[in-house]
């Protein structure tokens, strides 16, 4: 998010893309490459510019190297300390462009991983969680900074298998960084395979740790009446101040909390994977995000 609160953006480099279609059918047909799933997801928000991009791409346009990612026409790469991000990417249904540069300056690095499920099939890693971003578009023209994150998820089955939903927010305030993860992994409800949660502090150095989880704090659905929750210290109210994505199966939310004493803003996000299994919704996917592949790698 900007200084001023007036823009926002979310960036996620995916190989093996987990919300694709065409992943998903590949599965299904006996096996698929990862790497011929990738794309540059982008989404913008603010009063001005209003752009989300998630163009699938082939093996044949992703380049690994030990500090660069390459998918298609964008890549991220370490430079010294920050992470340098050249986007050029084209929105679905209406093809408006997005393109210029983001740099993240982490303020401390974080190489602790959590896994997610019991079987240690599914991990994440906070790597800077607390950061300053700066953002320069040609393409809106934008230009701004403000406090970011950078974070990973990896894991070896389709999210879908081994969840069932889950919540994740990030709140930073005088120095200090929580983030919130409720899982509920597949069997929770049926009493097979407990919740699983997460409440982390960290601090500006990237030191990290637990703290007793706070009491739920329920939240309205969105309009596509997928469910919100969060956490939040006990007797305090938390407020939806926007909702910045509504699909029919994942919600991204700017909050107004409060956390360990500190009242501030949050980022939260609520994912449904039962909903993203169901055949309408895979059905809809393409038209937010098309396939685009070079011969060599279909």
């Amino acid at each position: 998010m900007s200084d001023d609160g007036q823009h926002g953006l979310t960036l996620i480099a995916f190989v093996g893309s987990v919300f694709s279609p065409y992943y998903a059918w590949a599965r299904r047909h006996g096996g698929a490459d990862p790497a011929n799933h990738c794309a540059f997801n982008v989404a913008l928000y603010g009063k001005r510019a209003n752009r989300w991009t998630m163009t699938e791409r082939g093996s044949a346009q992703l380049r690994t190297e030990t500090s660069q990612l390459s998918i298609g026409p964008s890549d991220m790469r370490w430079s010294g300390d920050a992470l340098e991000i050249s986007v050029n990417e084209v929105c679905a249904p209406l093809p408006r462009r997005v393109r210029g540069t983001i740099r993240l300056l982490p303020s401390a690095l974080c190489e602790k991983s959590y896994f997610l499920d019991p079987a240690g099939r599914h991990q994440w890693t906070p790597f800077a969680p607390r950061a300053r971003i700066e953002v320069a578009l040609s393409q809106p023209a934008l230009s701004w900074s403000g406090d970011g994150y950078f974070d990973s998820n990896r894991g070896i089955e389709p999210l879908e298998n081994a969840f069932s939903d889950w919540t994740w927010s990030r709140a930073s305030a005088s120095r200090r960084t929580v983030v919130l993860y409720d899982v509920n992994t597949r069997g929770a409800a049926a009493g097979s395979a407990e919740p699983r949660s997460l409440a982390l502090r960290f601090s500006e150095n990237g030191e990290c740790e637990s703290i007793e989880l706070p009491p739920a704090a329920a939240l309205p659905r969105t309009g596509w009446r997928v469910a919100r929750q969060t956490r939040a210290d006990a007797g305090h109210a938390v407020r939806v101040i926007k909702t910045l994505e509504d699909a029919p199966f994942y919600s991204r939310t700017l909050l107004d909390t409060q956390l360990l004493g500190l009242r501030g803003p949050a980022i939260h996000e609520s994912l449904d994977l039962n909903r993203f299994r169901a055949g309408w919704v895979q059905c809809l996917l393409p038209f937010r995000m098309p396939r685009r592949v070079s011969r060599a790698s279909r």
